[in-house]
C-alpha cells in the first residue's frame, strides 16, 4: 500500500509525485505506455513567466529558480516577440502591457527575426526573457526523485475503477493498487477521475491545440531566432530543430481523446504566420494537436477537495502546466503535508478547489 496515489503521468502528476515522495511512499500511475504521452508530449515548452492569469504568472515566477537550477537546469535561451498590425492595434497593447514586454522597431526586429514583412507589420515588442524547457528532461527529473525517494510509476495502466475503503482508496488499473491519498492529475480526464470516485466533477474543458512542423526558409538557420506571436495569440511560430512549429492557437472544445490536428484549422493558421513573414510555407513536414484543459477560470485547482481531503486535485494546467510545474507541485505538497505554503496566501485561494464548492 502507498501513502499517494497519482492518477496521470504528464508533467502534473509526475511533478506531484516528486514532490509527495518527501512525505511518504508514491504510486503514479498512467494509462499509456510512457509518460508525458498527451499535452504534456506536444507542448511547445517556452517558460515566459508573465503568460497567464495571476496566480498563474505567480506560479511561474516561484517556478524559475527550479528551472533555472535542479539537476543541472532545463532552460535555454529562446526570447520572444510579439507582431501587430493596423487591424490588431487594440490586442497588441494589451499583450505588450500584460507580459511586460519592450517595443522595438520593425526594423530592428529583423535583425531577430529575418523574414518578418515590415510592410504588414507595424508593431513589434519584444523580451530576451524566454526560454526554452527541455521538457523530456524536466519530466525524467522527477521521475528520477519519485525512484529514488523509494516509489514507483507503473505504464499501461488505465484506471477502470475507483471505491472507497477503510484506508482510503483502491484503484483498478490491472491490477488493484491501495493509498491513503488519491492525486487526480489526470489532465483531460480529470473530471472523469473524480466521477469514478465519487468526486463532483469541477467543470475542465479541454481545448484542441493543433500544431504544424514546416520546413524553414531555404538558407536560413532559425536556430537563434525567437518565438514570435501574433496579436491576441492569434497564431505562433518556434523554432524547432532545424525547422518551425506554427500554431493556429485554437482553442475548440472536445472530448478527453487522443487529439488530432484539423486540416482546415491548420491552414487557416498558416495562413495567419504567413501574412506577417516574408517566406511563403513550402511544406509541411508533420503535424498533431493536445487537449489544454481548463477550470472554468482558467487558473490551476491545486489541493484536497472539501467534500474529502484525501481526494487531491491537481490538474486544469492548461497551457502553463510545464513552466508552473515546480511551484504547482511545491503547493500541492505543502497543502497535504499540513505545511504553511511558500506562496502567498491570496494566491493559495486563488487555486483552491474550494473556489468551485
Amino acid at each position: 500500500m502507498s501513502d499517494f496515489l497519482v492518477i496521470g503521468g504528464g508533467i502534473a502528476g509526475i511533478s506531484a509525485g516528486a514532490r509527495l515522495a518527501e512525505l511518504g511512499r508514491v504510486t503514479v500511475l498512467e494509462r499509456e505506455p510512457a509518460l508525458a504521452y498527451h499535452a504534456s508530449g506536444r507542448s511547445a515548452a517556452l517558460f515566459e513567466a508573465n503568460y497567464g492569469k495571476p496566480a498563474v504568472i505567480a506560479l511561474n515566477h516561484a517556478s524559475r529558480e527550479h528551472h533555472r537550477t535542479a539537476r543541472g537546469g532545463v532552460l535555454s535561451p529562446r526570447g520572444l516577440m510579439l507582431v501587430g498590425t493596423p487591424e490588431t492595434e487594440a490586442a497588441y497593447r494589451e499583450d505588450v502591457a500584460a507580459m511586460k514586454l519592450d517595443e522595438i522597431s520593425p526594423q530592428e526586429a529583423t535583425a531577430l527575426f529575418p523574414i518578418l514583412d515590415t510592410a504588414s507589420v507595424t508593431a513589434v515588442a519584444h523580451s530576451p526573457d524566454a526560454w526554452d524547457i527541455d521538457t523530456d528532461k524536466l519530466v525524467q527529473d522527477f521521475a528520477r526523485d519519485i525512484r529514488e525517494a523509494g516509489g514507483r510509476i507503473v505504464t499501461g495502466a488505465e484506471v477502470t475503477a475507483i471505491r472507497r475503503t477503510d484506508a482510503g482508496w483502491s484503484v483498478t488499473a490491472g491490477e488493484e493498487h491501495e493509498a491513503a491519498v488519491l492525486i487526480d492529475a489526470a489532465g483531460a480526464w480529470a473530471d472523469v477521475v473524480a466521477s469514478m470516485a465519487g468526486i463532483a466533477p469541477i467543470g475542465f474543458t479541454p481545448l484542441r491545440r493543433s500544431m504544424a512542423r514546416i520546413a524553414a526558409p531555404e538558407g536560413l538557420d532559425p536556430g537563434g531566432w525567437p518565438m514570435v506571436f501574433g496579436a491576441g495569440e492569434a497564431w505562433y511560430m518556434k523554432p524547432d530543430a532545424g525547422a518551425l512549429i506554427v500554431s493556429p492557437a485554437d482553442e475548440d472544445p472536445a472530448e478527453p481523446h487522443d487529439a488530432w490536428a484539423d486540416d482546415m484549422v491548420l491552414a487557416e493558421g498558416l495562413a495567419r504566420y504567413e501574412a506577417h513573414v516574408t517566406a511563403p510555407v513550402t511544406r509541411m513536414l508533420a503535424n498533431w494537436a493536445g487537449l489544454r484543459t481548463f477550470a472554468p477560470d482558467r487558473q490551476l485547482v491545486l489541493g484536497p477537495d472539501p467534500s474529502d481531503p484525501s481526494f487531491v486535485w491537481c490538474a486544469g494546467q492548461g497551457g502553463y502546466g510545464f513552466q508552473s510545474s515546480p511551484a504547482a507541485s511545491r503547493l500541492l505538497a505543502d497543502l497535504v503535508g499540513g505545511r504553511t505554503p511558500e506562496l502567498d496566501p491570496a494566491t493559495v485561494v486563488a487555486l483552491s478547489p474550494s473556489r468551485f464548492r
